[in-house]
């Protein structure tokens, strides 16, 4: 499996390598081996996992968990094709509003592991998506967070062609300088020692 760590500080891409057959194929998105070796430890203990379908346009995101109690994530495709992205929402860190993206599909087996604080969101490419998250901790709506996803400060530049399909959460989360002004982004120096 071959790793890499993204431009968002602690966010790390995943690649499986992937057998083919005349069955179909077969991979293993996540070895902990290779875990240990990009992050020096094992995967968080899995408290949750969860899936989310979707059809083409959507975007769900940028979602996060509020401090304490953030959880971090690995997350990977298994239907359709998502083109994911990465944001750094920790206050403090040292890729603070940084952002990088990785395309996931079930072809590639390809997962990303987001430590605690990082923001998350993805846009559908085909109709059934389908995301599955391995989550550090059990979801509380209370700690569920968001920024808007076509705030233009972050630049994120999502994919042409698509016409956003937004949650009425996604569509009223404030900007990323409304949610820093609220006092809703997460502190890096709180979070180290996380998952």
């Amino acid at each position: 499996m071959r790793t890499r760590e993204l431009a968002v500080f602690g966010a790390h891409v995943f690649e499986p390598e992937i057998f083919h057959d005349r069955r179909g194929s077969f991979c293993s998105p996540h070895q902990n081996p290779a875990y240990t070796g990009a992050l020096g430890r094992p995967l968080f203990p899995v408290a949750q996992v969860s899936t989310s379908r979707s059809r083409r346009g959507v975007v769900r995101g940028i979602h996060f968990t509020a401090t304490p109690g953030s959880m971090a994530k690995y997350v990977l495709c298994t239907g359709g094709r998502a083109w994911d992205v990465v944001v750094d929402l920790r206050l403090g860190s040292p890729t603070f509003g940084r952002h990088d993206r990785v395309e996931l599909s079930p072809d590639t087996g390809t997962a990303l592991y987001l430590p605690p604080g990082v923001g998350h969101l993805f846009v559908a490419l085909e109709d059934d998506t389908t995301m599955v998250y391995l989550l550090s901790a059990t979801y509380r709506a209370d700690k569920e967070r968001a920024v808007h996803p076509l705030d233009p400060a972050l630049g994120l530049d999502l994919p042409t062609g698509l016409e956003p399909v937004l949650s009425d959460r996604d569509q009223d989360a404030p900007t990323l300088a409304a949610a820093r002004g609220a006092g809703l982004l997460p502190d890096y120096a709180a979070l180290q020692g996380g998952a």
